[in-house]
């Protein structure tokens, strides 16, 4: 039965990991074409595409170690290979948050409305802003991997240079429990807070932007609500996916007995994969022009598909 349930499991977030592959490829290729062809692309599309590069290179790293995990069951991997596969999966989730943080920071800056001197100086220099927390977020990846990479060498000279890749042990389970505690407790919570921060003040900005409208012509305050709505229903949806995804990881380490059960493991995986995957829907959803291309391409697909079937039918039809 185990068998049956870990299977199912590790298709879901197989399936996960082809949707967000989809959604995110489609999000890069719309926008670098629009680049090529305009021979320039604005700060917004940047974070996109840098965004939706991240989560495609952090789901295919996943998909490896899964892959891995389940075929080769209990290999045993050195010192270098541990440092290999802790590079990969610290190097694209560390991107894929810090630039969706720089997303909510984009969105902030560029909606909210705040009597503050400081604030005014940011919102003329979002671009500046958004660069200089994104390369600030480079030390931060620095130290991480300083920190993890050290403690790998300590531990890897007790277990004799070797390590089971299989979290059914206990020294392998302790060994990455340790690990997702620097990174997500210290390193990963920055930008996850940074989000929230930047999410609420936006809340309350529009709040205080809705009530003034109120004193305008109605029709004015119908066009500039919804708009107000639309960027109010990405963000909603962004949050509760990203406190989603950090309560996931945050489940892994609550003890390293829960490690060792390979089905909350895969539990834990289907959950994280929501953020990453789920997100990329929501942006196509919410951008117009992204929207507007995936509903073409659908269109295509359907004309294709109509035409495909009648020719089917007929050669069916001179065969007998």
């Amino acid at each position: 039965m185990d068998g049956i349930v870990q299977n199912m499991f590790t298709f879901i977030v197989i399936l996960e990991i082809i949707i967000g592959w989809i959604g995110n490829g489609f999000i890069a290729l719309v926008n670098c074409i629009h680049w090529y062809k305009r021979r320039k692309i604005s700060a917004l599309n940047q974070i996109l595409t840098a965004l939706a590069f991240s989560r495609i290179y952090l789901l295919l790293t996943v998909f490896t170690v899964i892959a891995v995990s389940t075929l080769y069951t209990h290999v045993l991997v050195t010192r270098r290979v541990v440092k290999l596969i802790n590079f990969h999966l610290l190097f694209s989730n560390h991107f894929s948050m810090w630039l969706a943080a720089c997303l909510g920071l984009y969105y902030f800056l560029k909606i909210a409305h705040f009597p503050n001197s400081i604030f005014v100086y940011l919102k003329m220099r979002i671009n500046q802003v958004v660069s200089g927390t994104l390369l600030m977020s480079l030390g931060l990846l620095f130290l991480n991997i300083l920190l993890i990479n050290s403690y790998i060498d300590t531990k890897m000279d007790d277990y004799r240079e070797h390590l089971l890749y299989d979290f059914t042990s206990n020294n392998t389970a302790s060994f990455y429990r340790v690990i997702l505690v620097i990174n997500n407790c210290i390193f990963t919570s920055i930008p996850f807070t940074l989000s929230q921060s930047t999410f609420l003040l936006l809340i309350f900005s529009l709040w205080r932007h809705y009530k003034k409208m109120q004193q305008h012509a109605q029709r004015c305050r119908d066009v500039l609500a919804d708009a107000h709505i639309r960027v109010l229903q990405t963000m909603v949806t962004y949050v509760l996916l990203c406190a989603i995804f950090f309560l996931s990881l945050s489940m892994q380490i609550l003890r390293s007995e829960l490690l060792k059960n390979i089905l909350y493991v895969r539990f834990c995986e289907i959950v994280a994969a929501v953020f990453p995957s789920g997100h990329s829907c929501v942006l196509i959803c919410r951008d117009t022009n992204l929207r507007g291309t995936f509903l073409s391409v659908l269109s295509w697909l359907k004309q294709r598909f109509t035409s495909w079937i009648p020719n089917i039918n007929c050669r069916s039809s001179c065969i007998f």
